[in-house]
């Protein structure tokens, strides 16, 4: 029988919570303050803990630390007063599983229960994963791996092509939710007059062209994982829909009167700098807080060009198979210049690269001249690598310092386009901090002001 332990320091919540619970064939043990609690867990082991937020002793976030130090494997759920949505996001970010507010629906309390008890039997591993041996890829990787074992939205950042989505995939395919359903959308696809009844579903005749019921994305991905791709392009209005359905876990759909209860963990991700738009209006600072409870940037491939010759042989395999012969091999000129080149389109477009590759190269053998790379952007490094100094040496006038100056600023100009002007993303692709970045640009803008 697995066991469960009730945190609470009210005699009727504790024995209403007690009763759900025995009813669903688990074994229950309570405790009415932090201390008692954590004696409870280090006397036995327990499958799941439930714990109210405001103990006479402490608080839940000081149990949920202290769970995530002495038995990190034990999913934890807090109870949170009714609008307490601050409160709820801090306890994810500590590493709650899930929560509940007051007063507690029995109905949701049975679902997060049943989903926190099937992390035991959670899957160990994804089908399809994350290539690359790089630091910055076994980051990522470690990071997928830790927050499937919660219920916490994810925000998924990163470049177009870098493999947000497979991100998202992998963590659904880790979590308890991996059997249910996975629904990706493009929010950048959808009409905006069509938006709210594609989330949330529409009834018969509640407008035109309405010739049937429709259960919408909300509905369908019930239970699962809903992943909000491109999520940056909502339209405003929608957005405040989209925040009241994962706030209250309910949705009605358009043209209905009753709402509907849904389980459903969202994943989030876009390539375009979020923070900025929140801060020009564009896209609502309440609702951004609570889809970013935990961040996961995806690196670009420029960042991490060890990992290409492993990228290439895996898309090369798999190219030969649907096309009925063998994996072509790169040259060792071919790998070199694969390495260097700054990949706009990140994963995506080396494979691309490498389909086209595989159709114009001779016996088996990728070379330079079947990549198509002649004239394109290098990386930084590999630019830097490269670079000439003038003829006959620097113009007159002109000192090294004033030259290297001048190289510097072009590549630093450069990665804040990529990033769309966001100077975080742009001084980690550097390897600088923001602070120096932003050093850099008061400088410049000063001594602009000054000519």
């Amino acid at each position: 029988m697995q066991k469960v332990l009730v945190v609470d320091d009210e005699p009727d919540i504790l024995e209403l919570l007690a009763l759900t619970l025995e009813r669903m064939g688990l074994a229950v043990t309570t405790a009415a303050d932090l201390g008692t609690a954590r004696a409870r867990l280090a006397g036995d082991a327990f499958d799941l803990c439930l714990t109210d937020m405001r103990l006479p002793d402490g608080d839940g976030l000081d149990l949920v630390r202290h769970i995530q130090q002495c038995c990190r494997e034990l999913p934890v759920a807090v109870i949170t007063a009714h609008g307490s949505m601050e409160t709820a996001i801090q306890a994810l970010k500590a590493g709650a599983f899930d929560f509940v507010a007051k007063p507690v629906d029995l109905g949701v309390l049975r679902r997060l229960v049943e989903s926190a008890l099937r992390l035991r039997s959670a899957p160990q591993a994804a089908g399809e994963t994350l290539l690359g041996e790089s630091p910055a890829m076994q980051q990522v990787r470690e990071q997928v791996r830790r927050v499937a074992r919660t219920q916490a939205p994810v925000f998924i950042s990163g470049e177009s092509g870098t493999g947000k989505e497979l991100v998202a995939r992998m963590i659904h395919g880790l979590s308890p939710r991996a059997k249910q359903p996975f629904i990706p959308v493009n929010c950048g696809a959808i009409p905006a007059e069509l938006a709210e009844s594609e989330f949330f579903g529409h009834r018969k005749g509640s407008f035109s062209g309405a010739v049937a019921d429709k259960p919408g994305l909300f509905v369908a991905a019930n239970g699962g994982t809903l992943f909000l791709d491109e999520v940056a392009d909502l339209p405003l209005a929608l957005q405040v829909k989209l925040l009241r359905a994962i706030q209250e876990k309910k949705v009605r759909p358009v043209g209905g009167v009753e709402e509907i209860p849904v389980d459903v963990r969202i994943l989030s991700a876009t390539h375009k700098p979020l923070q900025s738009l929140v801060e020009s209006g564009r896209f609502r600072q309440d609702l951004y807080y609570r889809i970013h409870v935990i961040g996961i940037q995806v690196p670009p491939l420029r960042e991490r060009p060890e990992d290409i010759p492993l990228l290439a042989q895996h898309f090369l395999e798999r190219l030969g198979r649907e096309q009925g012969v063998a994996a072509p091999t790169l040259s060792p000129e071919a790998v070199r210049r694969l390495q260097g080149y700054a990949f706009p389109g990140n994963v995506r477009e080396l494979e691309n690269l490498l389909e086209r590759a595989l159709a114009l190269c001779e016996e088996g053998r990728i070379e330079v001249r079947d990549l198509g790379l002649e004239g394109e952007a290098r990386t930084p490094a590999a630019a830097v690598e490269r670079a000439e100094s003038p003829p006959g040496g620097l113009p007159p006038g002109m000192t090294l310092e004033t030259y290297l100056a001048g190289i510097e600023k072009q590549v630093i100009l450069a990665a804040l386009e990529e990033t769309g002007g966001n100077r975080s993303a742009a001084a980690r692709r550097l390897g600088m901090s923001l602070r120096q970045l932003n050093y850099r640009l008061q400088k410049w803008e000063a001594d602009h002001r000054n000519d």
